[in-house]
């Protein structure tokens, strides 16, 4: 399985892309369907001519819900970009393909959509341009209209080679689980969702979870509402849980595997291209379905030290999202890369 996420401009079509290639409704909420705007992540998959399953991760593109949109787009290895062919490059594109740069995010597709309303030509290029210049670099595009059906078996070919070409990650990686949802099915107790990025959850596992290092049990794990004796990643999973009720899952929590991951609240980072020469002292931090608050200190350069609110399992060379809330148009976006998480102590002055 691959899992891919939806990313662009809001009303550009990226939930009724979705549903066109699926035959599933990505919005989950009855008043998201009233108001035809997607509010918080919607969950689709799909099976291509090659057999491959990928799973879409479909978020919300209101400048409202950018963080709802990072959580959803921050676990998985590539995303589907899309641009209405009668509006083309719009302020929450240039906000989406910004998380994405500062991601890293390296694979994916430019779908213009909405192409019976306008030629896409125009809408084409000008997103390419700009799609070039980020970490995504040259993506194959596609034009579709998701009303008439025009161009969709050509999407689901550039869907296979996309899927084709995506890294297969390490399946005894140490796991860590973004919890993205969290709800209760009577008779079956806690269930978790969130995108295995790598290793591999089974039954009967134990893990803790997180910040409360709480331990759990997998009573059951689901992918793509099969039940499985175990999971890897990339996948999509449902983890059905058993705990002592020390700590109740929320989106942002993280399942861990005991021993392998150490929480930590300050971590010395290297600063990725677009962030500010003197950022603000305060900013958010995202890494997968997470979000916190964090102080920022420069130390000289592109690093800098950020002492976080709450701590987070993190691990040397994990990616994070750095934002600046008050900022627009993806101009308060910038990654980082962990460097150290157990940085020596500075004195007054450094």
């Amino acid at each position: 399985m691959q899992v891919i996420a939806t990313a662009g401009h809001v009303d550009h079509g990226k939930s009724t892309l979705v549903r066109a290639l699926t035959g599933m409704e990505p919005d989950r909420w009855a008043e998201e369907r009233r108001r035809g705007l997607t509010i918080d992540l919607g969950f689709c998959w799909m099976t291509l001519p090659s057999g491959q399953r990928p799973a879409f991760v479909d978020v919300p593109g209101h400048e409202r819900f950018v963080p709802n949109m990072l959580a959803g787009v921050g676990p998985v290895p590539a995303v589907l970009f899309t641009v209405a062919a009668d509006e083309g490059w719009m302020p929450q594109s240039a906000e989406h393909l910004a998380a994405v740069h500062a991601l890293g995010i390296s694979h994916g597709l430019l779908v213009v959509t909405r192409a019976d309303l306008a030629d896409p030509a125009a809408a084409l290029r000008q997103a390419q341009e700009r799609i070039a210049a980020t970490s995504l670099g040259r993506v194959d595009a596609v034009a579709v209209s998701a009303v008439t059906g025009a161009g969709l078996p050509q999407l689901i070919s550039a869907l296979d080679r996309l899927a084709g070409r995506l890294p297969s990650p390490d399946r005894d990686a140490p796991v860590r689980l973004w919890v993205d949802r969290a709800f209760s099915i009577k008779g079956s107790g806690t269930v978790v969702t969130g995108t295995l990025a790598a290793g591999t959850i089974r039954e009967r596992q134990e893990l803790l979870l997180t910040p409360a290092l709480a331990a759990v049990r997998v009573r059951g794990v689901e992918s793509l509402k099969e039940r499985a004796a175990a999971v890897s990643g990339v996948a999509r999973v449902a983890v059905n849980l058993r705990g002592d009720g020390r700590a109740q899952p929320a989106r942002g929590m993280a399942l861990v595997e005991p021993g392998r991951w150490a929480l930590s609240k300050v971590a010395d980072v290297r600063l990725g291209e677009g962030a500010a020469q003197r950022p603000p002292r305060q900013l958010t931090v995202h890494i997968g379905a997470a979000r916190t608050v964090a102080r920022v200190r420069p130390l000289g350069g592109p690093i800098a030290r950020l002492t976080l609110r709450d701590a987070l399992p993190l691990h040397v060379g994990d990616r994070l999202l750095l934002r600046d809330p008050g900022a627009a148009d993806g101009t308060g976006l910038a990654g980082a890369t962990v460097l150290d998480l157990d940085p020596p102590g500075l004195g007054r002055r450094g």
